[in-house]
C-alpha cells in the first residue's frame, strides 16, 4: 500500500511565534511528520492554515487518501466550508488521523458529535502509552508501551463517543490516565485519534510515535468495496411479475 497519498495538515502558528517551538521544530511539526512518512515510501504533501483554503482545496482532497490533522491556537479560524469539504471526504472514504490538540478541531468535534473536552496540565511529565490491543495493525512493531520522557498531560473524562476500538491508554506521572489511541468509522472513512504531540516537546521526533502515525495512515487509508448508493432506486433487481 505504498501508493497511499497523504496530506499532513498543521495549523503552523506556534512555529511562527514561539521560540521554544522553533528550536524543536525549525521547519514545523508538519515537516517532521511528513519527512518520516516520505521515508516510508508514501506520497506526502503538506498543508497549513494560512495557505489559501487552508491548503485543502477540492483538488487536493480528491488526491488525498489520508489526512493528518494538528491544530491548537486557531481552531476557530478554520473556515466552516473547508470543514464541510473534509467531512464529506471522510464520509466518502478518506482516512483521518487526528493528533494531540486536534481533539478540539471543528472536524473532529463534528465527526464525534460531542464536546471532545478533557482535563489537561502542562508540566513536562512522563507519559507511558500502553498498548491495550496488541493485535491491532496500528500497534504493529511496538513493544508493550511507548515511554515519552516529557509531555503535556491529558486526563479523563474525555468527552468522546466510546471508540469502536481502543488501541492505547496513557498513564501520566501525576497519576491520570487517558484513552489515547481511539479508532472510529464514519461513513466509509476510518478515523484514528492519537494523543501525544505537544508543540514544545520533541514528540514527533520519537521513532515509536512516528511508527504509530505511519501505522495509522496505513490503517485509515481508503477502503475497498463497492460504491455506496443512496436515495431512490429506479429499477428492481428481481422482476416481481415473474
Amino acid at each position: 500500500m505504498n501508493g497511499i497519498r497523504v496530506t499532513v495538515w498543521n495549523e503552523a502558528r506556534h512555529e511562527k511565534t514561539n521560540s521554544d517551538v522553533q528550536k524543536v521544530y525549525p521547519s514545523g511539526m508538519h515537516h517532521a511528520i511528513s519527512e518520516y512518512l516520505k521515508a516510508q515510501g508514501l506520497a506526502v504533501r503538506t498543508a497549513t492554515l494560512d495557505e489559501p483554503e487552508h491548503g485543502l482545496t477540492e483538488a487536493v482532497l480528491r488526491q488525498t487518501d489520508v489526512l493528518t490533522w494538528w491544530g491548537h491556537l486557531a481552531h476557530d479560524e478554520v473556515d466552516d466550508r473547508i470543514v464541510d469539504r473534509v467531512h464529506q471526504r471522510v464520509l466518502e472514504g478518506m482516512g483521518l488521523v487526528v493528533l494531540h490538540s486536534g481533539h478540539f478541531s471543528k472536524i473532529f468535534k463534528r465527526l464525534m458529535g460531542t464536546s471532545c473536552d478533557l482535563k489537561w496540565r502542562e508540566a513536562g511529565e512522563r507519559e507511558r502509552i500502553w498498548v491495550v490491543d496488541p493485535s491491532h495493525p496500528i500497534a504493529e512493531g511496538l513493544g508493550e508501551y511507548i515511554e515519552i520522557p516529557h509531555e503535556e498531560m491529558y486526563g479523563e473524562h474525555f468527552d468522546i463517543p466510546a471508540p469502536d476500538t481502543l488501541v492505547f491508554v496513557s498513564w501520566f506521572q501525576g497519576g491520570e490516565i487517558f484513552r489515547s489511541g481511539c479508532c472510529y468509522q464514519r461513513g466509509r472513512g476510518k478515523i484514528f485519534y492519537f494523543r501525544p504531540g505537544h508543540e514544545t516537546y520533541p514528540t514527533y521526533h520519537n521513532p515509536e510515535v512516528l511508527r504509530v502515525i505511519h501505522n495509522a495512515v496505513r490503517w485509515t487509508a481508503q477502503p475497498g468495496g463497492p460504491e455506496l448508493r443512496y436515495g431512490h432506486r429506479p429499477n428492481m433487481l428481481e422482476n416481481i411479475n415473474r
